[in-house]
């Protein structure tokens, strides 16, 4: 059984993470965190008293990050500090910061990944097989919609599809600037567009249900069971690579 910890746990991801794990027989629900001035901390989930004390982090194997940056930085010292895995799906992350993740990386096994579901991970693959087979590119665009909490955008999501579709094609990729839309409640719409002298190639992932990225961050536990150390993406949990 591989004892688990989750920050974040009274957020949106860190909530729907906890309720799965929970029902999985493989999990363990080990510590709960949250930062120090939440209204509710002190308070009890599924039996674990929600902490600001990332000591409390020595209890558990691995911790499923979905923050902000510097919390995350927090955690991840205390990850290294208790010897315990990490799984990162927190995005906004700097230079700075993603070269702190490499070099704990270095003690503690990691994955970190812009975005956890295994659909989306699906669409970064068919990205990479479209930049690189498709004759004629004349535009590659870029279009994404979230909910109004988000606070990165473009969201890490779209700057990983720039990057795969800018480095499978060798072209320019761009951002539409109408099409990145924070409104609603929309958990995460993202459209690519592959216009060639001869065809229109668009590839679309919607996001039905929250559940789908707390679902690839348990996959990726698993993945990270019998690691010691290394960096690793979701195309590693999923065999893409």
């Amino acid at each position: 059984m591989i004892k688990l910890a989750v920050s974040g746990a009274h957020g949106r991801m860190g909530s729907t993470i906890a309720n799965l794990a929970v029902k999985d027989n493989e999990f363990n629900l080990a510590a709960l965190l949250e930062h120090k001035d939440h209204v509710h901390l002190g308070k009890s989930i599924h039996g674990i008293t929600v902490t600001s004390d990332n000591d409390q982090l020595q209890r558990a194997d691995c911790l499923i990050e979905f923050t902000l940056p510097e919390a995350t930085m927090a955690n991840l010292k205390a990850c290294v500090k208790h010897s315990v895995k990490m799984v990162i799906g927190t995005t906004g992350l700097n230079a700075e910061q993603e070269a702190r993740v490499r070099e704990a990386s270095k003690r503690i096994p990691i994955v970190y990944a812009s975005n956890m579901s295994i659909g989306v991970n699906t669409l970064f693959k068919l990205i990479q097989i479209a930049g690189k087979s498709l004759k004629g590119i004349q535009d590659i665009s870029i279009g994404e919609t979230h909910h109004i909490h988000k606070k990165d955008a473009p969201s890490g999501t779209a700057k990983t599809m720039y990057k795969l579709a800018e480095e499978a094609s060798g072209r320019a990729v761009r951002f539409d600037p109408d099409k990145i839309k924070r409104e609603g409640e929309v958990i995460g719409y993202h459209e690519i567009t592959f216009e060639t002298e001869y065809d229109t190639l668009k590839i679309i992932h919607n996001a039905k249900d929250r559940s789908m990225f707390a679902l690839g961050a348990l996959t990726a536990v698993r993945f990270l069971k019998n690691k010691s150390t290394g960096l690793y993406n979701m195309q590693d949990v999923l065999g893409l690579n």
